[in-house]
């Protein structure tokens, strides 16, 4: 097939747009169809770690999503709801327990389920939780996977995940293919694949070339449908050189970003909605079984309060919300109390926390300080802010519970200056990693070795009052299996000259006690 761009107005893109902002669908309002061509729909979603909406209500949400899709399916039957990867994790429900067993990702799927999603693949995220969580994600999943390049690691040997269709257990297919057919009766067979980047190293996981296995997979189905289209899980530059690789595509619909990306190689759309369901992408596809062209007209469509909800999705919806609000406030914790109502987004992108300061680690970092105010500095893993999002305002209790659902307290000691420098090199080296270490800007170096605390040279022999995340000091973090108590260069606070704020129990209370100061 050839594919060919025309922009995405005329008649066609007018009826659809009127029937997304128009009442209820019946028939009457179906797409004509145009003889010889059939025209399909995807509807893509990815990154999605949040089912209900953010903003205070304003923004995104899975139960919108739901009847959105439902809506479009209406009118045209030959339409898909798609996810391009990451939405098992990480979420603050996978720190939850509902009846003694973690959550783990069950929260997405039993939504996702009820808003009609058609398939899925992996992102990087879904290797967050462990080997049986996965696949009993899997096992529940009503929609459709498919993985052309992610495989399990059995014993050292690559093998299909499985998957249970109507029953019955199988390999989860490298590709699939569904046929679509028009009320005139032209029918066309699509194919799709599926690619992820190797990014988490999960031991249960083994990752082919994600490009070279795309074109093998592309070269092994083209000639058995009339167009390919690609679900992609990677870097907007690996999707550029996918479309460069494969010029024939339908598309690509892809994910990673989470800050929307739209892209024409030649011919090849690429598309990538926003995080949490802010936007989607109707990307509508005409297939001309006459002339073999094939036409993609790419639309973002915000996810906002102008849509309502679909109201069985949002019943599966708020049977999670009831779950986590009522462990939140066991905590101490009101999760929908706006604490920032105006400002900058925060920046908590996994790619940017864990090699840079961000607006948002400035933020952990200060209310360290506060909570803390007789230590000289602060000090905190990347590795402990898992929101991998951009938090809008109004920002809320419950944005903070996400950002770092681990929580943990705050511990004071003393270190030693040698071994002070020693972190902070190291934190630097990590970079990129989650033990990319967070600290005081009062902290400054002119090179690795030289380290200065208000621009005072850290001297060897001195100790430092240092506050901590209390992870940090169990040596469990990247290259920093020596810091722990039991270190000489260590030593507890033994004095207290002004009482504690509250929040060392929980670095969460920390930051809310801070901005509602």
């Amino acid at each position: 097939m050839k594919n060919i761009i025309k922009p995405i107005f005329g008649l066609f893109a007018v009826v659809f747009s009127l029937l997304l902002i128009g009442g209820g669908c019946t028939t009457s309002k179906r797409l004509v169809a145009t003889p010889g061509k059939v025209r399909v729909t995807f509807i893509q979603m990815n990154d999605v770690y949040e089912i209900a909406p953010l903003a205070g209500g304003k923004i995104g949400g899975m139960a919108r999503v739901g009847y959105l899709s439902k809506k479009i399916k209406a009118a045209n039957p030959n339409s898909f709801l798609i996810m391009a990867g990451d939405f098992l994790s990480p979420s603050i429900y996978n720190t939850l327990k509902v009846d003694g067993v973690r959550v783990r990702g069950r929260q997405m799927v039993d939504v996702m389920n009820a808003a009609g999603t058609d398939y899925a693949m992996f992102g990087n995220h879904e290797f967050d939780i462990t080997e049986n969580e996965l696949q009993q994600r899997i096992n529940e999943s009503k929609f459709k996977w498919i993985s052309s390049n992610t495989f399990q690691n059995v014993n050292g040997k690559q093998k299909p995940f499985n998957v249970i269709e109507n029953g019955v257990v199988a390999p989860m297919p490298e590709y699939r293919f569904v046929t679509v057919k028009d009320p005139d009766g032209t029918s066309a067979r699509i194919g799709f694949i599926a690619v992820t980047l190797p990014f988490n190293k999960a031991d249960y996981v083994i990752y082919t070339d994600p490009l070279s296995t795309a074109v093998e997979v592309y070269n092994r189905i083209k000639d058995s449908c009339d167009v390919v289209v690609a679900i992609t899980h990677q870097a907007m530059e690996d999707d550029i050189r996918l479309a460069e690789r494969i010029p024939q595509l339908g598309m690509i619909m892809g994910g990673h970003e989470h800050d929307m990306r739209i892209q024409l190689v030649g011919n090849v759309w690429i598309t990538k909605a926003h995080s949490n369901v802010r936007t989607v992408y109707i990307n509508e596809m005409i297939i001309d079984k006459a002339t073999g062209i094939v036409e993609v007209r790419p639309k973002l469509t915000p996810i906002d309060d102008k849509i309502p909800f679909d109201s069985m999705t949002e019943i599966a919806v708020q049977r999670w919300v009831s779950k986590a609000n009522a462990n939140f406030t066991s905590l101490g914790f009101d999760p929908n109390k706006v604490i920032l109502s105006s400002g900058e987004p925060l920046e908590g992108r996994e790619s940017l926390v864990r090699s840079k300061s961000t607006n948002l680690t400035q933020l952990v970092v200060k209310a360290m300080e506060y909570t803390a105010p007789l230590s000289e500095v602060a000090i905190v893993n990347s590795g402990s802010i898992r929101v991998d999002d951009v938090l809008q305002m109004p920002l809320t209790q419950y944005d903070i519970l996400r950002t770092m659902p681990f929580g943990g307290a705050l511990v004071e000691v003393e270190v030693k200056g040698d071994l002070l420098k020693r972190i902070l090199t190291i934190g630097v080296k990590n970079r990129g990693t989650g033990g990319f270490l967070q600290f005081s800007t009062k902290i400054t170096t002119d090179s690795v070795s030289v380290w200065k605390i208000n621009n005072v040279d850290i001297d060897d022999n001195n100790w430092y009052r240092v506050v901590f995340s209390d992870f940090l000091l169990t040596g469990g973090e990247s290259n920093l299996g020596f810091l722990t108590m039991d270190n000489p260069g260590i030593r507890k606070v033994t004095v207290n000259e002004n009482p504690v704020k509250p929040g060392m129990a929980d670095i969460r209370l920390a930051i809310v006690n801070y901005l509602t100061r």
